[in-house]
């Protein structure tokens, strides 16, 4: 896997897990292997956080997955839910065994109904299902730490301030930077 792991303890006293990650690409790995690469860092985090004994975990990166994708959802793997109602259970049980929810936003910055670029990453391959705009760069919340999540604060960056960061037809600049976009979020601890 290649992640870091950092405990950050916070002037407030309290102490936070931020993972990050970046997975190997589509273009190298099967959607099966992607799945199987979520299942050990599902666990690796679970380790972590039976080790320091709480789950106020953040996990950001470049999956290379879309939201949707088994990996991503999977309750074998970082079992990541659309929705905070029901990341808010904190857990659930499959086939007797309890898996803790990630609660993942980045569900709702798909398309162009906000300001902002309509996903991460632009792929246009001439290939019959093509999704154009993926969301690969995401940021996955514990519930514990859903109070804290701003999620106005949470955007997919067109522009470092000063720079586009697209071309003119919109889609990522790779000679300024990357083929993704940079995605920001705040946590009100």
């Amino acid at each position: 896997m290649r992640l870091t792991f950092q405990q950050i303890w916070l002037p407030s006293g309290i102490d936070l897990l931020l993972v990050a990650t970046h997975f190997r690409s589509k273009l190298y790995w099967s959607d099966a292997s992607q799945s199987q690469a979520c299942n050990r860092l599902a666990q690796f985090i679970r380790r972590q956080e039976d080790r320091v004994g709480h789950s106020r975990t953040v996990l950001l990166g470049d999956l290379n997955m879309n939201p949707f994708e088994v990996g991503v959802v999977s309750s074998d793997g970082l079992h990541a839910t659309i929705a905070r109602q029901v990341a808010r259970l904190e857990s659930r049980r499959v086939l007797g065994e309890e898996f803790p929810f990630f609660y993942n936003p980045m569900w709702g910055h798909f398309g162009d109904a906000l300001d902002g670029p309509p996903g991460t990453y632009y792929d246009s391959r001439s290939e019959p299902v093509t999704y154009f705009w993926n969301i690969f760069d995401q940021v996955l919340i514990r519930p514990s730490l859903l109070d804290a999540f701003v999620p106005a604060s949470l955007k997919i960056l067109g522009s470092d301030g000063d720079e586009t960061l697209l071309t003119d037809y919109g889609v990522p600049r790779q000679s300024t930077g990357s083929d993704h976009l940079p995605i920001t979020f705040a946590l009100n601890l």
